[in-house]
C-alpha cells in the first residue's frame, strides 16, 4: 500500500502492517470523536510512526497513486474531523 504523510515522501507499506495501523486509527478516531486533542495528537504520532517504520520510502524520481493520504502530526483535531465521518461513508485514516 502506498502511503503518503502530508508534507513528505510517499512510503509503501506492506499489507502486513495493516491490522496495527488500523488499530492505531480505531485510537485516533476515538479521540477525534470525543474532541481530546492530546489523545489525538499522540494516537496520529503513533501512526505516523508506525507507517515510517514499516514503510520504505519511495525515490524522489517515483510517483505513484497514493493508496492513502494521512494528514501531517501537527494536525488538529478539527483539520481532520471529516475524515473520520464514517456516518458520511468514510472509513477513518485507513481503509479496511
Amino acid at each position: 500500500m502506498i502511503i503518503r504523510i502530508m508534507g513528505e515522501v510517499q512510503r509503501d507499506v506492506p499489507d502486513a502492517a495493516l491490522s496495527e495501523l488500523n488499530a492505531l486509527d480505531e485510537v485516533a478516531e476515538t479521540a477525534v470523536g470525543a474532541g481530546d486533542e492530546g489523545a489525538f495528537s499522540a494516537a496520529l504520532d503513533a501512526l505516523l510512526d508506525a507507517v515510517r517504520r514499516h514503510g520504505g520510502e519511495l525515490a524522489d524520481d517515483v510517483l505513484l497513486p497514493s493508496d492513502l493520504v494521512l494528514p501531517p502530526a501537527h494536525a488538529t483535531v478539527g483539520e481532520v474531523r471529516h475524515l473520520f465521518d464514517r456516518s458520511a461513508g468514510g472509513e477513518g485514516l485507513v481503509p479496511g
